[in-house]
């Protein structure tokens, strides 16, 4: 309270007047007190009329692929929870190239933004230019090192390839060769799911080889033909391993039995395409990746930032959203 009333330049008295809303103060009295607790991070509950109002600006590309879509209803069912001064704006890209989201995020007119984007020059240089304009930049699902964003809101994928790497080390005993499909290593959270798969391989499955990285760009049909290729050319593959989107398009190439045996297949989020696989027996596993958990840790991180109180996060924040197995024998009632 002394602090907040010697950077005000008032009395105690008239900050706990403000705080407390005893009335008797003028307005802008009031105005500065409000303004010298914010900027001294007060952590309590001020007056309801000096909330901010904060704009959040969700960027998503591509919103059609099935984890996007679904981060978007989540984040649009959380949003509908929040106090009315805490604003969300989707905005959808109709690609992911670095140039359209780099241009989404140094126009965006919000306070704050959450974006899904590969890990790109001119990406980094957006999200500095937002930092320097005091917005902040909290990445999800993939993250972007080195930068000054506030936050990543995501699993552990690397972790998450070594989980990967795990089952077909220890499911394809006889080993031979892994085939991985990925949208593109500049992608992060495929990089290192790719990571973590190989050094899981090479430290404990060293007879089951990575013999082809396939980049499909998360299309169903690029994804499709090119593993078909794959396929011919590597007729004794034991396992595929699709560390992004696109499930539909493995699929579809596992079903022209190109390959000697079925192989294996792990891949990543639980949706209705790879409940289904999974069901089918298309599908070994799928490693999801909890999007309702990442949504909420990308909007407490914000709430925190700009001084909400009562929020399950502090700074510095380091994402803890755990990654969620599931078989043809644990698939939820509602998939």
């Amino acid at each position: 309270m002394s602090d907040v009333a010697a950077l005000a330049g008032v009395g105690s008295a008239t900050v706990d007047r403000v705080l407390n809303e005893r009335g008797n103060v003028r307005e802008d009295v009031r105005k500065k007190v409000i303004d010298a607790a914010r900027s001294l991070g007060l952590r309590r509950q001020l007056p309801p009329s000096y909330k901010p109002t904060i704009r959040i600006n969700l960027i998503l590309p591509r919103p059609t692929l099935p984890l996007l879509a679904s981060m978007a209803e989540e984040f649009k069912k959380i949003a509908r929870n929040l106090e009315r001064s805490i604003l969300l704006q989707v905005s959808t890209l109709a690609d992911e190239k670095p140039q359209t989201i780099a241009a989404a995020l140094k126009s965006t007119l919000c306070d704050a933004v959450i974006v899904y984007a590969q890990d790109h020059p001119l990406i980094r240089e957006a999200i500095e230019i937002l930092h320097d304009r005091d917005v902040p930049v909290v990445t999800m699902i993939s993250d972007v090192l080195g930068t000054r964003r506030l936050a990543y809101a995501g699993t552990n994928q690397y972790a998450a390839g070594r989980s990967a790497g795990f089952f077909v080390g220890n499911m394809a005993r006889q080993g031979g060769p892994a085939i991985i499909l990925c949208n593109q290593l500049g992608f992060q959270s495929h990089a290192q799911r790719v990571e973590g798969f190989r050094d899981y391989l090479k430290q404990n499955a060293p007879n089951i080889e990575i013999a082809r990285i396939v980049e499909g760009l998360d299309d169903r049909s690029r994804s499709q033909a090119l593993l078909e290729t794959a396929f011919r050319e590597i007729p004794d593959a034991v396992a595929v391993y699709n560390v992004g989107a696109a499930n539909l398009g493995v699929r579809a190439a596992i079903e022209r039995n190109i390959l000697n045996e079925r192989p294996l297949f792990i891949g990543h989020e639980l949706t209705k395409y790879t409940s289904q696989m999974l069901r089918d027996g298309i599908m070994t596993l799928t490693i999801d990746q909890s999007p309702r958990l990442q949504a909420q840790f990308a909007i407490d991180v914000l709430l925190d930032h700009f001084g909400y109180e009562d929020v399950p996060v502090s700074s510095p924040y380091v994402s803890q959203v755990p990654i969620v197995l599931y078989t043809a024998e644990y698939i939820p009632t509602d998939m």
